[in-house]
């Protein structure tokens, strides 16, 4: 579904460049047109976009603000201090440049792309429709529920608080902690977009960070707020009092403290440590939970390398067997080493029961290549096809038997099927030179 998402192109109609800056295959990753509201910067309308980098064939976001025209080059001061911050919760920036392809003065804004990513506000706040749920031989109407469990809630906090801390440590301002700017990547996986922009459009409006990361507190605040009561507008004077109320129905009283702390104007000197000390307890479990996180991927990794392994054996059999420009060569007629290989084979794909049906066992399969790949001294008996003769030989030496059979054919080649870290350098080659002629393709156009 990724890969389908990132080679998607533009829907027909929508006039954008052909080439920007390095980059080309613009596709907008908002809806526009008559009836949407477009949403703004500051002063400034944007409009964000997927596009293609011709130096690598990465996808990459460009977020455009139209109608801005620098003064002065030092606005791109902030775009190098923010391409230096690296945090997991941060959505990273790579490069920021102005143009005129859109036939205005725009500020691009380039920063790494993320698939199928969503909004909170799309994810959770934006109005859904009904929709109609079979119940027996009729339909009914059902609404979808609102309500964000409190153990996602508690996640958000976290990840959104100790990226702020990593800014604020930094001596800089977030500014960006809206729900139309926190991406949703994956399962409860949040990072802030858009950082940056704002201080490259008012860079030459001098600003007092101290007031800047309190204000990111106030917008943190304002977020838990909407996100619990599934109003933007929840912690404003109409609606206080009774977001409150909701919040104390639906959630623990620990949320509605953070929350009122972090729109709290009664204390001036607010920091985000101290922030992180009252929910240290959810902090240490969100930790737990992306340990047993990593743990799953680490096994998912191996079975993977597993795989990987399998593969370039059953490659090695496809170079090896019955190759035909060898047929009338003495030294590789199917007698020796090669005679063993082929009754291998056999004996892994070609079993029959005792009724000379073919077994298909995937079990069976895996078994024997595992036991082949690490060349165990385990022995089998391998039986010709006409049943009347039968060979013992162990696993490493129908290993020492592939090996010098691939060599024969293949004698400056083994090494690459033979290492893992051969192998990534041969996809990675590959893909290069896919990208490559990708670029040069779309230069010709």
């Amino acid at each position: 579904m990724r890969s389908e998402t990132i080679r998607g192109v533009a829907p027909v109609g929508v006039s954008l460049p052909e080439e920007l800056q390095g980059y080309h295959t613009l596709v907008p990753l908002e809806p526009s047109g008559t009836g949407v509201e477009r949403r703004k910067l500051g002063n400034w309308y944007s409009t964000v976009y997927r596009a293609i980098k011709t130096a690598d064939g990465m996808p990459y976001t460009l977020r455009r603000v139209e109608n801005y025209r620098m003064m002065h080059p030092s606005a791109f001061a902030p775009i190098e201090m923010w391409s230096n911050i690296r945090h997991p919760g941060i959505v990273p920036i790579r490069e920021a440049f102005t143009t005129r392809s859109f036939n205005d003065n725009s500020l691009v804004v380039v920063y790494a792309y993320y698939a199928n990513a969503q909004t909170l506000f799309d994810a959770h706040l934006k109005p859904k429709a009904p929709t109609y749920q079979p119940h027996g031989r009729s339909h009914i109407l059902q609404v979808p529920s609102t309500v964000i469990p409190e153990r996602t809630i508690w996640s958000y906090i976290v990840q959104i608080a100790s990226a702020i801390k990593k800014v604020h440590d930094m001596c800089q301002a977030v500014r960006m902690i809206d729900s139309t700017k926190i991406l949703l990547t994956g399962q409860n996986r949040i990072r802030i977009s858009s950082c940056g922009i704002i201080d490259v459009l008012v860079h030459d409006t001098p600003q007092d960070i101290m007031l800047l990361q309190q204000e990111d507190l106030t917008m943190f605040g304002r977020l838990v707020f909407a996100l619990c009561c599934n109003n933007l507008a929840a912690s404003s004077a109409a609606h206080f009092q009774k977001s409150l109320e909701m919040m104390g129905r639906l959630y623990s009283p620990e949320i509605k403290n953070v929350a009122l702390w972090l729109v709290s104007k009664g204390s001036p000197h607010r920091t985000i440590d101290q922030l992180l000390e009252v929910i240290r307890g959810h902090v240490l479990v969100e930790q737990d939970e992306a340990l047993m996180a990593t743990d799953r991927l680490e096994n998912e990794l191996l079975s993977e390398l597993e795989n990987a392994r399998l593969v370039r054996l059953l490659c090695k059999f496809g170079f090896i067997n019955e190759r035909p420009e060898f047929a009338r060569e003495p030294r590789w007629s199917e007698t020796g080493d090669r005679y063993i290989i082929k009754l291998f084979r056999d004996y892994v794909f070609h079993q029959v029961d005792e009724h000379r049906n073919p077994v298909l066992s995937l079990s069976h399969v895996l078994t024997c290549l595992n036991k082949l790949d690490a060349g165990t001294e385990e022995k089998i008996m391998l039986v010709a096809r006409d049943e009347q003769s039968c060979l013992v030989v162990s696993y490493k030496e129908i290993k020492s038997c592939i090996e010098g059979a691939f060599k024969y054919v293949f004698p400056t080649s083994l090494h690459l099927l033979n290492s893992t870290c051969h192998h990534s350098e041969l996809a990675r080659a590959s893909a290069a030179s896919v990208q490559a002629q990708t670029a040069t393709t779309y230069g010709r156009r």
